[in-house]
């Protein structure tokens, strides 16, 4: 049974090769909350920690941030992430959306700095608040 458009919950992903941020996020606010992050070897990520999300949370769909170049253009670690995307779609059978993710990594550090200073600025809080950023970017295009 699928929910309708506007009701349902998101899980997103900052990809990275060696942590994957993680947030969630709900279509009815329009807004998300960083999950935390997932070791990756290499842009794979470690299955059980990726499986523990996916299972606790039951998202209907998951938006996968797309590190593209500043001109739009695509870089090897686009077609990783483009990878990693359709390797979640095949895995749990959920549609997979993509999100331009540039400058969400700068945004993020921003804003945590901002919300605690300096020792707010850990690889784990940075990549989680890059995937909330992903998400509700999608959210804005989504409602457009």
């Amino acid at each position: 049974m699928s929910k309708n458009v506007g009701q349902r919950t998101v899980l997103g992903f900052d990809f990275g090769k060696k942590y994957i941020g993680v947030a969630v996020g709900q279509e009815l606010t329009g807004s998300a909350s960083p999950l935390g992050s997932i070791k990756a070897k290499d842009g794979i990520p470690n299955e059980m920690e990726l499986t523990k999300f996916i299972k606790e949370w039951q998202p209907d769909y998951l938006v996968v941030g797309l590190p593209l170049n500043m001109d739009g253009s695509e870089q090897q670690l686009t077609l990783d992430a483009k990878k990693f995307g359709n390797r979640l779609s095949s895995k749990f059978a959920l549609n997979v959306e993509f999100q331009d993710e540039r400058l969400t990594t700068a945004d993020a550090k921003e804003r945590l700095f901002a919300a605690g200073g300096y020792r707010n600025l850990k690889k784990d809080n940075i990549d989680a608040e890059s995937a909330r950023l992903i998400i509700e970017s999608y959210f804005e295009t989504l409602y457009q």
